[in-house]
């Protein structure tokens, strides 16, 4: 029995975890008005008729706050690139010298800040249902433990160790949530 509280404990971090690192990966798609290279992580290039991602096709830097350069790891992927990037709608227009292709990214207006600040609050409330989620099922879990013999006092004592868990987890996605708008909003 107190194994099976264990993997149960396990699991419920397992699946907080995953929540917040998936939130840390869709936070940092959101763009904040900085380069950020992540922005390009669901662009996919034509390559000998794969659907390759960029990262695998090219190297990606942030020479400067304003710029991301790309550079193929062969010219003639300058032009499936820029089209992959145009493809993606992200709002970014690719520029190219014939050996790397350069995004300057633009200064978001106030209203773009505010938009991007309530997708960063919708992300992280989808986190918090997850997170959410994991407890509410943990603790029917060790509600139909009790009825199969569990002590109602080490059943609570889960009960709460669970909780504090959940709180744990629900600070963190506040804290990320708080760190992206404060990134987002700063000029």
């Amino acid at each position: 029995m107190e194994e099976e509280l264990e993997l149960l404990l396990e699991d419920v971090k397992e699946q907080m975890d995953k929540a917040t690192q998936h939130l840390d990966y869709e936070l940092g798609k959101i763009r904040a008005g900085k380069a950020n290279p992540h922005v390009l992580d669901d662009v996919k290039v034509e390559y000998f008729g794969t659907l390759t991602p960029l990262a695998q096709v090219a190297s990606v830097t942030v020479p400067d706050p304003r710029t991301i350069a790309i550079k193929p790891w062969e010219k003639s992927m300058i032009a499936p690139i820029e089209k992959a990037i145009m493809a993606a709608n992200l709002g970014l227009n690719p520029d190219n010298n014939g050996e790397m292709i350069r995004i300057i990214i633009p200064p978001l207006t106030e209203e773009r800040r505010k938009d991007l600040a309530k997708m960063a609050k919708k992300t992280c409330e989808d986190a918090r249902i997850v997170v959410r989620n994991a407890r509410r099922d943990s603790i029917e879990e060790l509600k139909k433990m009790k009825k199969n013999g569990l002590a109602e006092d080490l059943e609570k004592d889960k009960e709460a160790e669970v909780q504090k868990i959940h709180d744990g987890y629900m600070k963190k996605i506040d804290d990320m949530y708080a760190a992206k708008e404060k990134d987002i909003m700063t000029v």
